[in-house]
């Protein structure tokens, strides 16, 4: 949507300069494209991020509907070793 308000944004600029209606049009959607990549630069991150969220949610639906109980937890080195547990740690 933002986009083909770029589009509309150059084309009405290039008609109000006497270029002909058809020739603003495309020109907008040629400028267009550069433009609205830097823009909405945080916007086209922001539904990076969402995108990715929602993924990571689908990936971990379908992990409980296959029964698997996710991804294996992997133990943090730095941390110490639970009660009960050997000292694995690399020193």
């Amino acid at each position: 949507m933002a986009r083909i308000a770029v589009v509309a944004v150059v084309a009405a600029l290039l008609v109000a300069a006497g270029v002909p209606l058809l020739l603003s049009v495309l020109l907008g959607i040629i400028v267009a494209l550069p433009l609205s990549m830097f823009l909405f630069r945080g916007l086209r991150a922001r539904l990076d991020r969402a995108v990715e969220a929602s993924r990571a949610r689908r990936a971990q639906v379908r992990a409980r509907l296959r029964g698997d109980d996710g991804p294996a937890q992997v133990p943090d080195p730095s941390e110490p070793p639970a009660e009960g547990e050997p000292d694995r740690r690399q020193e």
